[in-house]
């Protein structure tokens, strides 16, 4: 049988201002991308994550964005590749530190809303956060799009690509996701994130809202932790990914 790690984007408050139910959560996910304090995130908040996902046998990974706290990381800045490689690099040495001062290790990395989508598109910034992570540390994994540019640019840098999808987006025909505000780009029922989670797991491939297969790896599902269902959702992926004999576990590191 199939085996899938269920993962999240948690710790994305500042302050004391909270939007993601961590606690919740990460008693059902497997892995928790933790927000690194760019595009939300702060020294408070990530170790208190990290503490808690110990706790609950959770993986953990650092999650970088934009620092954008305004946009929540989902707007376009132009930096260059040097600077998106220094801007990754920053933080996910933060997050190294605040795990370990929490008594927990990071395994991954996952970028985070328009550095992430940036990532999937072009190559020579997917090289760059490569090149970020395996100067900080060669040993962590990159949660990467399958059907992208950061894939690829991941392993080039000789680092491992953990194939990701999401339950709660919609898919292009090119394996990529649909942008937001467009139609069929967000996936708001939980049965249906269910429904398509085990099509795609038990096909080994992407499901392109015009009903495409795009055979590909899958590794980890995500769902946002930011959303208005967003327990509910990953709490009922789960449940109907097991009930189909599929194992949710968080990937080996």
């Amino acid at each position: 049988m199939p085996t899938v790690d269920l993962n999240s984007d948690l710790a994305e408050g500042y302050g004391i201002w909270t939007l993601t139910e961590d606690e919740a959560l990460m008693s059902v996910v497997t892995s928790a991308n933790i927000a690194c304090g760019l595009h939300a995130g702060d020294p408070e908040i990530m170790a208190k994550a990290f503490a808690f996902a110990k706790s609950k046998g959770v993986a953990v990974g650092a999650h970088p964005g934009f620092p954008d706290l305004w946009g929540f990381g989902r707007r376009r800045i132009p930096f260059s590749p040097g600077e998106i490689e220094r801007l990754v690099a920053y933080q996910v040495g933060a997050a190294q530190a605040l795990a370990t001062y929490s008594g927990h290790r990071i395994t991954y990395v996952k970028s985070h809303g328009a550095l992430g989508n940036i990532c999937e598109e072009n190559a020579e910034v997917a090289t760059a956060f490569a090149r970020a992570v395996k100067a900080v540390d060669p040993s962590l994994a990159i949660l990467a799009g399958p059907l992208g540019e950061q894939a690829p640019a991941t392993r080039a840098a000789g680092l491992r690509a953990v194939a990701e999808i999401f339950a709660d987006r919609g898919y292009t025909e090119q394996g990529r996701l649909i942008a937001r505000g467009q139609p069929g780009a967000m996936v708001h029922d939980p049965d249906v994130a269910a429904d398509r989670m085990i099509a795609m797991v038990e096909s080994g491939a992407i499901i392109t809202a015009a009903g495409t297969k795009l055979p590909t790896e899958i590794a980890s599902i995500s769902v946002h932790g930011d959303g208005p269902h967003a327990v509910e959702t990953a709490r009922h992926v789960r449940t109907r990914l097991e009930a189909a004999g599929i194992t949710v576990a968080p990937f080996a590191p």
